[in-house]
């Protein structure tokens, strides 16, 4: 891992009241900080915050003169405390009942107070990580220019839910939690579509068809690389994506944040279904200008944010160029001004 950095949150009040303190460690990728724009990325489910480089898990989206160019921009990601990116136990979250979506937005508006961080250009995120965008911005209404959630939605909805409930028993019940887990969540990240485009009712041998040993590897992948306890902790915090818990109504809330949203929903997606996406839009479109959306055509359903990267990029790129030209645009007419 790249220069992995920490900052020390003491007496953070947790979901249940309990003061404890955090490790909340992250990367910064491209240019320094404080000397350009600063771009926050929040990672997915089993992600972490190694975002881009060789093995970056979001390299075909950040980095050098890719739709994120980390030639202009500042890229920095937080690891979801609790989440294992660095292998210690000390920093692992056994209560995973005391902390939701809504506390590791709080956790991370401290870290970016710490940094000096008084301006975001973008806050980009899938999945888990796109609610967590969602729930920075209903925190700090004034501090994101660019809202961009991708596959996920301001609110767990009651088929999240569900699914979170059956991933939370299987976690705590199976002899083989985090493959059988896995396993069953890799059903919904796809879709009936993808895996028969896959597979075909093909045979790996006289008594495993190949979508079965595909499950089998996906299962056994994640039990060699993450934590139980990490996983706990990251399926609660799915399950509690709502900006407006604790706060007034979804239009109340939506009406403070200041940021342009850029709303991306996959047309497949079986977790975050893009009507309800849509839905989300036309809601914040009655009470503001600057809500857009985009849909992912795909049949790969919710992990296609992470495999169609040529239409994520098309979204994306007028965002990330407007911002490029408009400092280019300034640097010309000051360079106009000097010599004038």
């Amino acid at each position: 891992m790249k220069d992995l950095q920490y900052i020390n949150i003491s007496n953070f009040v947790n979901q249940n009241g309990k003061a404890v303190t955090i490790q909340l460690s992250y990367q910064i990728f491209g240019q320094p900080l404080h000397s350009a724009p600063i771009v926050l990325v929040n990672h997915a489910l089993t992600g972490n915050s190694n975002v881009c480089g060789n093995e970056g898990w979001w390299n075909d989206l950040i980095g050098k003169n890719k739709c994120i160019d980390t030639n202009f921009y500042t890229v920095l990601a937080f690891n979801i405390p609790g989440n294992g990116f660095d292998n210690k136990s000390e920093n692992l979250i056994e209560n995973y009942k005391d902390f939701t979506a809504k506390s590791i937005a709080e956790l991370f508006s401290e870290g970016l107070k710490q940094l000096k961080i008084e301006a975001l250009f973008a806050v980009i995120g899938g999945s888990v990580g796109g609610g967590i965008a969602w729930e920075l911005a209903a925190l700090e209404p004034d501090l994101i220019e660019n809202l961009i959630p991708i596959a996920t939605d301001w609110k767990s909805t009651d088929w999240l839910i569900a699914n979170c409930h059956i991933q939370e028993a299987l976690l705590n019940n199976s002899s083989q939690p985090l493959a059988d887990a896995r396993m069953h969540a890799m059903t919904l990240y796809r879709t009936p579509e993808s895996l028969t485009s896959k597979f075909r009712r093909s045979e790996k041998s006289n008594t495993l068809f190949n979508v079965e040993s595909w499950l089998n590897y996906h299962g056994e992948a994640l039990n060699t690389r993450f934590n139980l306890s990490a996983y706990k902790l990251m399926n609660q915090i799915l399950r509690t994506i709502d900006i407006t818990k604790g706060r007034n109504s979804f239009n109340d809330v939506v009406s403070r944040i200041s940021s342009n949203i850029h709303i991306v929903t996959i047309n497949s997606d079986l977790f975050f279904k893009a009507e309800e996406n849509w839905e989300t839009y036309v809601d914040i479109k009655l009470i503001k200008k600057n809500v857009f959306i985009n849909e992912i055509k795909s049949i790969h359903g919710h992990d296609a944010f992470l495999m169609e990267f040529a239409q994520l990029t098309k979204f994306l790129t007028p965002i990330f160029e407007a911002r490029k030209e408009s400092k280019y645009f300034e640097l010309d007419c000051y360079k106009k001004r000097v010599t004038a």
